[in-house]
């Protein structure tokens, strides 16, 4: 664990969060509650991090959200065996209540059409166990593959969807071990003001992301919040702490766990 904002006081925060009228806890999925795989259809959270989730959010204290580039419905569907937080899917364009309300947000249909047309032309192609259709982008994944193949596969698809990002409302975007076409509107910075608009004065929230993409999270919640990079390796970020999983990930989310039920015992 490495605290890279001077400025930070880990004790004092979660002393804080002891008294938070409204916390929330804003999480990544892939590479930071779950270890990358290759076939992302079989993914797994880290051992004890199902329970701890389920603890925090039986605290019934506060907000828990699972922010992810995967779709909310694709995202749900590795939750069953445990309590089902509030999950914003597609990097936010996507928003799934606990009770199943699930809001989308309106988009640009040149942008849905140019991104169904390239999808559809990506599942008759040879190559499309590489790339991942979703319903408001599509990416490419190169973790794992020969790395003379991954440069010729992620400059091949950069030049074509270099042209295809010109649409409206379509951008092309790096994230670590491949590329995205998606939305514009497709952003976690906007996912972390929404929450902080909702929970008013005295919100206390952090954010946890290993991702290029949540970077955009980490900017928005600079000096009002906590941004925490959960990678094995650290890299230039915008966060307030770098933590390595799975140990210290676990620890983290086991003190977040103690401090909202903490106070509960004091009513």
């Amino acid at each position: 664990m490495r605290i890279l904002n001077p400025a930070l006081d880990l004790d004092r925060f979660f002393a804080r969060l002891r008294h938070a009228p409204e916390p929330a806890l804003l999480l990544d999925f892939d590479g930071t509650l779950a270890p990358f795989r290759s076939d992302r259809d079989r993914v797994h959270m880290y051992d004890g991090v199902g329970a701890l989730l389920a603890r925090i959010l039986a605290g019934g204290r506060g907000r828990v959200a699972l922010v992810s580039g995967r779709s909310a419905g694709d995202l749900a569907a590795h939750l069953e065996r445990f309590a089902r937080p509030e999950i914003w899917g597609s990097h936010g364009i996507e928003r799934l209540a606990p009770d199943g309300t699930l809001w989308r947000a309106p988009l640009p249909p040149a942008a849905l059409a140019a991104l169904g047309d390239e999808s559809a032309r990506l599942l008759a192609s040879a190559d499309s166990e590489r790339f991942e259709i979703k319903p408001y982008g599509i990416a490419v994944h190169v973790r794992g593959c020969e790395p003379a193949a991954a440069e010729r596969l992620l400059a091949e698809t950069r030049a074509r969807w270099s042209l295809l990002a010109r649409t409206d409302g379509l951008r092309l975007r790096e994230f670590d071990g491949g590329i995205e076409l998606d939305v514009a509107a497709a952003d976690k910075g906007r996912v972390v003001e929404t929450i902080f608009a909702e929970l008013g004065p005295g919100a206390l929230v952090a954010a946890l992301g290993d991702d290029r993409t949540d970077e955009d999270a980490f900017r928005a919640i600079r000096g009002r919040g906590l941004a925490v990079l959960v990678r094995p390796e650290l890299r230039d970020t915008a966060a307030d702490l770098w933590i390595e999983p799975p140990q210290e990930l676990l620890g983290f989310l086991a003190r977040w766990a103690a401090a909202i039920t903490e106070e509960r015992s004091c009513d």
